[in-house]
């Protein structure tokens, strides 16, 4: 029997939005931010965007893609929320996910009554090896940068490293490719809603041994946003809202060559840790999660960090079907960053949208059942930065 988990919630999802994912040509960032925006708006009817919501917090990783800084009142002003102020936040990958934390703060303040959160990219405006170039900005350059490396180079390293200490396999690896397409083929947001077999995994080519293309996320444009408010108020504007009882997040070094372990990503276990105390859960009580598989390895490290598995066993969890919908702990019913995509500014929300979708039964066929608890698990660069949220349905 599970105890209670009743812990005050530090802030209230009332509505979340998802722009669809993919090569969205002819529109610029402020257009997708928009239509993530207005969705969210449609879900709560009793919310007047302009004159309600006080604050914007929009995450961006680069101004690179379209050459355009500035980019939060832009989005917001598209949005219809003029003259509320608006505020970019860059942390790379996890640029959304700590927006999310600071809309938290601002609500948890007492500052403001409702604010919105999100994050946007544009990223197929430039061809692959500039787009490359661009996400390798968030490794360091002097020592990372200036010497060839890439982030499918960088997360190689952990993946090589990983297989040596623990025996982990290529297989295990595109298991999680296997698994999380199945997924994204249900989402009709997602970038690549397309089913493959292990074998094409397996064969397709080579990015940085042992990362093959199918080990990889995508270059995907798309924006994410999410309506955040009191719990108090949220009984007032909605009958479908889900509560955030925890929130972690913590720094590691830059360089993977100044870590301790090329196996966990501290930054994030540090944020699991914090989010998990503030919410008065373990990670036995997580029955759905959104993980950040820029590759695959990634997840099966993030398992292990959040506690689903013990050190070195991600691979082997992974492969037993224990991540499945249906499994003992569902993992990325998105499709996650692999098949769904990853516009890297969006993903730490639009994990959290997922979430939103999972704990108010919105899902449709992802729908995972029963699901009471929820946990987002967002990372910057190789995991310099970790951010976690734990959610809680109404």
């Amino acid at each position: 029997m599970r105890r209670p988990r009743r812990v005050k919630p530090l802030a209230t999802i009332i509505s979340a939005g998802l722009s669809k994912f993919g090569r969205r040509e002819g529109v610029y960032a402020r257009e997708l931010f928009a239509e993530a925006a207005l969705e969210a708006f449609h879900r709560v009817e009793k919310l007047d965007p302009g004159k309600d919501i006080k604050a914007a917090f929009i995450g961006q990783m680069s101004e690179a893609y379209e050459h355009q800084a500035h980019d939060a009142p832009i989005a917001a002003s598209w949005a219809g929320l003029l003259p509320a102020p608006a505020t970019r936040i860059e942390n790379a990958c996890a640029s959304s996910g700590s927006a999310l934390r600071c809309g938290i703060m601002a609500i948890k303040s007492g500052l403001y009554d409702i604010v919105l959160v999100g994050g946007v990219e544009k990223m197929t405006n430039q061809p692959t090896p500039e787009v490359t170039g661009i996400l390798a900005t968030a490794s360091d350059y002097p020592f990372e940068q200036w010497n060839g490396m890439t982030f499918p180079g960088l997360f190689a390293l952990m993946a090589t490293v990983h297989m040596h200490d623990y025996g982990t396999t290529e297989e295990q690896m595109a298991a999680v490719a296997v698994k999380n397409h199945k997924n994204g083929a249900l989402n009709p947001k997602a970038h690549m809603q397309k089913e493959v077999s292990l074998d094409e995994v397996m064969k397709s080519r080579m990015v940085a041994w042992p990362l093959k293309l199918y080990d990889c996320s995508l270059i995907t444009d798309g924006a994410s946003c999410l309506i955040l408010t009191s719990p108090k108020l949220a009984k007032k504007l909605s009958d479908n809202y889900v509560h955030i009882i925890g929130s972690g997040q913590s720094q590691d070094t830059f360089c993977l060559h100044e870590r301790d372990s090329l196996t966990t990503i501290n930054a994030a276990k540090q944020a699991a840790q914090e989010a998990y105390k503030m919410a008065d859960v373990k990670a036995k009580d997580i029955d759905v999660a959104e993980v950040h598989d820029c590759f695959t390895i990634a997840e099966i490290i993030a398992c292990e960090d959040l506690g689903f598995c013990r050190p070195g066993q991600g691979g082997k969890f992974v492969e037993s079907g224990a991540s499945n919908i249906g499994g003992a702990i569902p993992i990325n019913t998105s499709g996650g960053l692999k098949s769904k995509g990853h516009p890297v500014g969006a993903t730490g929300t639009a994990q959290v949208h997922e979430l939103f979708l999972q704990l108010t039964g919105q899902a449709d066929r992802r729908q995972v059942a029963d699901a009471e608890i929820a946990l987002a698990h967002n990372l910057g660069g190789s995991g310099a930065t970790g951010v976690v949220h734990i959610l809680r349905g109404a």
